[in-house]
């Protein structure tokens, strides 16, 4: 038995790995997410599907709950793929659920896949670096309070690239934090389903941005970058 903790990519189907395709191909099981695409459920001819997605406020599954359908799968099945949007140590929580399974003896093996933070703006022609204008990078979650006493998200507000992903439900008093550290005129590009045919790109600056119609699933792209990304584009 093996469990095969797969990324599925930023969204488009034809982004997630050869490796993963021929994951999906022996699976007797595929455990997927919401933001993994259907499409690449074809791809698992054979296999039993269970869907444990997450969204903003409406758990389908708790974290514990999908670690234990990983382990009575695992029990009963050759092969089990877990498919998970993105990729599965990019805010995906494939450290705990592999965690999970080796406490039980149970072997799993870990194909990444190309996270959204990374995968979307580059599809774009959105450099998450650039010689010259940035030379760091920061990948965050904005479900967390920047402001909150405790922080378990260590903000790198220095960075010249600071990407925010799950973020659109706290993105007015995100930025309202990052523009104690950055000039309120940083330019900021937001990306509404990154990769699919309904993307949406949206340009703003931190002081401007939570003002615009944004809609998650998106990422925000904070910094210089963006500039490069908006002369690219004329």
């Amino acid at each position: 038995m093996t469990v095969y903790l797969v990324g599925a990519g930023p969204g488009d189907p034809e982004l997630i790995t050869l490796k993963a395709v021929e994951a999906l191909k022996k699976a007797d099981v595929v455990v997927y997410d919401r933001l993994a695409n259907d499409k690449i459920l074809n791809h698992a001819k054979k296999a039993k599907f269970i869907y444990v997605g997450k969204k903003a406020g409406e758990h389908y599954k708790s974290q514990e709950e999908i670690n234990q359908i990983l382990l009575e799968e695992a029990k009963n099945n050759e092969t089990v793929v877990r498919l998970k949007g993105g990729d599965p140590f990019v805010f995906g929580r494939g450290g705990e659920e592999m965690l999970a399974l080796l406490e039980k003896g149970i072997p799993s093996e870990v194909i990444p896949g190309i996270t959204s933070a990374v995968g979307v703006p580059t599809t774009l022609g959105l450099p998450v670096t650039h010689r010259g204008v940035a030379t760091s990078l920061t990948i965050v979650t904005g479900h967390e309070d920047p402001t909150k006493s405790e922080k378990q998200v260590k903000w790198d507000f220095k960075a010249d690239t600071i990407i925010i992903l799950m973020g659109i439900g706290r993105l007015e008093d995100n930025t309202k934090e990052i523009m104690k550290y950055k000039d309120p005129k940083t330019p900021v590009c937001v990306i509404e389903n990154g990769t699919l045919p309904e993307q949406r790109i949206i340009i703003g600056t931190l002081e401007d941005i939570h003002t615009k119609d944004i809609k998650p699933p998106a990422l925000v792209v904070i910094g210089p970058v963006v500039d490069i990304f908006k002369k690219a584009r004329l």
